[in-house]
């Protein structure tokens, strides 16, 4: 839907010409380009960054190896795929805030280099990624952007994350790789990337615990600085673009005085003399580039360039400078050797960016609808404050009649993981606009204000797309709804003998009588054809987004006896626990926003806290003592798994003492086929109403859990044991306390994202986690 007046008018706000023109500015000091790399979105070193690009005028970019599939979200229930779609939008967001290029090595949703979920060791996240596809995408990245430069944010060492380590051993070896013209993983040219540095400071901190110190400081990067135009520190321009990273709870105030700088390690270098500076033995304006034949016209730009800077905030000078190095600039091009081509490239965006904002183009550009599919049409308009020329930049399939455009029928969908994204560069569809001013024509890409999705004609959206029918009860029934179907009558292909019955996309499947457990799929079909499922993604920090995945339900059928509780959820907005219970035919009740009164309280015998909920439910905290007398009347607390940061007090939270194990990488079980060892064996909660065997710790996906306790009161028995091989076990993942005639439940299995997975032991455990106490 359309920004409304509102959104605007924050958007304006948000960006003030005047700091905008600054911003633009600062790029004009140098042509050095500087790469950071690391393997989730949130891993860039942003406050470094921030000092890098508007203090010094790097050009900086960022290559990720994955979208964080296999993150937390604290913001929603989007995971796996949703989530990554989420969280490259999110990138997308933070790279604006710092006029930083973004590369991905991810290509699709299905790409084997994906966020699998956490790792311990380089080599299996290598193994898993695929080594020779890692590389090759390493190394077109390296060739398509060019850096001089390229930094990990982490260290290859023990007690990291493993897909930081597979990134930092990767940047060692794609230095030479790119520049190798007989690597066959890449048909772009050739680049040789200059230097590499490593961080020189310890990766450890609430997930990670290096084992080994940080190498020895080669140079330190000074960001504790202010920019002298906004007063912002860099650390806090770093922190407007972490911001943007809320699924992961980004964003923090750095008071002042609390700035830091960056201490580096230089690991490998194809340049001669002492490296004083990440600069040093590298061309830094334009008038050291080697480039002879054009050299006046380098150094006239650059002048020019100095000039603008310098005449800042008296537009009309800044105009008729940044104008004239512009103009040098073109004169200089056409005997640019191809080893600097792309300086000079972005160098003449960066001046049509200057000259745009100097002027005061106040461009809006707006389509009809952001909703698209093939063969629809939709109308553009624009507000504008200045006299430009407008041409539509289009898709291939695309078409433009005056300001009506045109999606041939095999016009292409939109990527929910697009593999760049360059500040001020925005792809197509968009409007590319041109002014002139002082014998000279600059043209920047406008996107629109809120950039079109296009859809498959036969779509729908899908809900739910994933059910569980529990044949312990006598519910054989589902629902589903296919809503804003588009490109036919909707209908469901089902599985022999499974009855589908409703109309105008409202649909009543009745499972028979004689079903077995396991996994089943059904089918969304329009006018007979198989159709798409379509999952919006929209939040207020990020563009839209939607991910179109084939138009399924899968339906497991469990086997799982439930006990005769009634339960209370209180969630947090992180998981869809509640609805999984309802959906086995607990007898449950949602009581995320009531207050929980004692009247309340005694009207349930279990209550399940999800996941983050203490940090997220408001005024949970401060009914924990009035919950710990209901538990010591009879009631039984089930906590899903919490970080120590979850407004987790280890006195006051649980009835006794529990603290929760971090760095997380020391307290969690990764490998998701881990074996489980039963500690107390004749524990109830192992055996009634289900018994746990197994079966029911096969096929899980991800990991085990995360966050297990690290210690406890006495008055807590734990039921299992875990560990990851080679490591000592873990005994905190699953724990229980008597209170009073009650019970306290405390798990750091990762069932919310089992029982979204449909791994049918989640479902079954979770049913004897509701029992309650004998």
């Amino acid at each position: 839907m359309p920004l409304s007046d509102q959104a605007r008018i924050a958007a304006e706000r948000d960006s003030p010409r005047v700091v905008a023109l600054w911003q633009a500015l600062t790029a004009l000091r140098s042509v050095v380009s500087f790469m950071n790399t690391g393997a989730h979105p949130d891993d860039e070193t942003s406050a470094m960054l921030a000092a890098l690009r508007f203090r010094d005028g790097v050009d900086i970019s960022y290559a990720c190896s994955t979208r964080g599939e296999g993150g937390q979200n604290d913001i929603g229930t989007e995971a796996v795929a949703a989530l990554g779609t989420l969280r490259t939008a999110e990138m997308e967001a933070a790279c604006d805030r710092l006029d930083l290029r973004m590369y991905w090595l991810s290509e699709h949703p299905d790409d084997t280099i994906f966020d699998f979920g956490f790792s311990k060791s380089g080599e299996e996240t290598l193994a898993k990624w695929g080594r020779d596809r890692t590389l090759a995408r390493f190394v077109d990245v390296i060739r398509t952007e060019r850096p001089d430069i390229i930094c990990p944010t982490f260290l290859d060492v023990p007690g990291q994350h493993g897909h930081h380590r597979a990134m930092t051993e990767a940047a060692h070896l794609v230095m030479d790789l790119a520049a190798d013209p007989d690597f066959k993983g890449s048909d772009l040219p050739p680049w040789e990337v200059k230097k590499l540095y490593l961080p020189a400071w310890s990766g450890a901190g609430q997930a990670y615990d290096d084992d080994l110190p940080p190498p020895p400081t080669t140079l330190t990067i000074a960001a504790k600085g202010r920019d002298p135009v906004t007063g912002w520190s860099f650390a806090r321009i770093g922190q407007q673009s972490r911001a943007m990273h809320r699924t992961q709870g980004m964003g923090r105030w750095v008071p002042a005085g609390a700035e830091i700088d960056f201490p580096l390690h230089l690991a490998r270098s194809r340049l001669t003399g002492e490296d004083t500076d990440i600069m040093s033995g590298l061309p830094q304006t334009l008038r050291d580039l080697d480039a002879p034949a054009i050299a006046a016209d380098l150094a006239a730009a650059q002048d020019a360039c100095d000039a603008a800077l310098a005449a800042f905030p008296a537009t009309a000078d800044v105009l008729r400078h940044a104008c004239a190095a512009l103009t040098a600039l073109r004169r200089a091009t056409p005997g640019c050797p191809a080893g600097i081509a792309h300086k000079l490239a972005r160098k003449d965006t960066q001046l049509c960016r200057v000259i745009h904002l100097s002027i005061g183009v106040d461009m809006h550009a707006r389509l009809s609808s952001d909703i698209l599919h093939p063969g629809d049409e939709a109308m553009w308009t624009t507000e504008h404050s200045a006299s430009v020329t407008l041409t539509p930049r289009l898709p291939d399939g695309w078409t433009a009649n005056g300001n009506r455009l045109r999606l041939s029928d095999g016009a292409a969908i939109s990527d929910p993981y697009p593999s760049a994204y360059r500040p001020g560069e925005p792809d197509a569809p968009c409007l590319d606009v041109s002014i002139s001013a002082h014998g000279i024509t600059a043209t920047t890409a406008v996107p629109f204000e809120v950039p079109p999705v296009v859809l498959p004609m036969r779509a729908a959206t899908l809900t739910p797309t994933a059910n569980v029918i529990n044949l312990a009860t006598t519910n054989r029934v589902i629902s589903i709804s296919a809503t804003e179907a588009g490109g036919g009558t909707p209908d469901l292909r089902a599985p022999d003998g499974w009855k589908v019955g409703g109309a105008d996309g409202r649909f009543t499947v009745t499972i028979p009588g004689n079903a077995t457990p396991g996994l089943h799929t059904l089918t969304l079909t329009l006018d007979g054809q198989n159709a798409h499922s379509v999952r919006h993604i929209r939040h207020p920090h990020t563009a839209p987004r939607a991910l179109v995945t084939p138009a399924e339900v899968r339906v497991l059928l469990i086997d799982a006896a439930l006990p005769q509780a009634r339960v209370g959820y209180i969630g947090g907005g992180n998981d869809r626990v509640g609805w999984w219970l309802d959906r086995m035919g607990a007898d449950v009740t949602d009581l995320s926003d009531t207050p929980l009164t004692d009247a309340i309280l005694a009207g349930f015998d279990t209550l399940v806290i999800g996941i983050f909920a203490m940090k997220f439910c408001p005024g949970l905290a401060a009914a924990m003592p009035r919950i710990h007398a209901w538990m010591r009347n009879g009631g039984t607390l089930v906590m899903l798994y919490h970080r120590p940061w979850d407004n987790w007090d280890a006195d006051k939270t649980p009835p006794h003492r529990l603290e929760i194990g971090q760095p997380s990488l020391r307290w969690r079980v990764t490998d998701e086929a881990a074996e489980v060892t039963i500690l107390a064996p004749d524990h109830p909660l192992l055996h009634q109403p289900n018994r746990i065997g197994a079966e029911d710790w096969a096929s899980w996906h991800k990991e085990r859990g995360l966050y297990f306790a690290k210690e406890w009161d006495a008055a807590y028995t734990p039921l299992i044991s875990m560990h990851d091989a080679g490591e000592e076990p873990l005994n905190g993942a699953w724990l229980v306390a008597d209170v009073g005639k009650g019970r306290h439940v405390h798990t750091s299995l990762i069932l919310h994202h089992q029982m979204e997975r449909l791994t049918p032991g989640a479902f079954r455990i979770m049913a004897n986690l509701l029992a309650k106490r004998g």
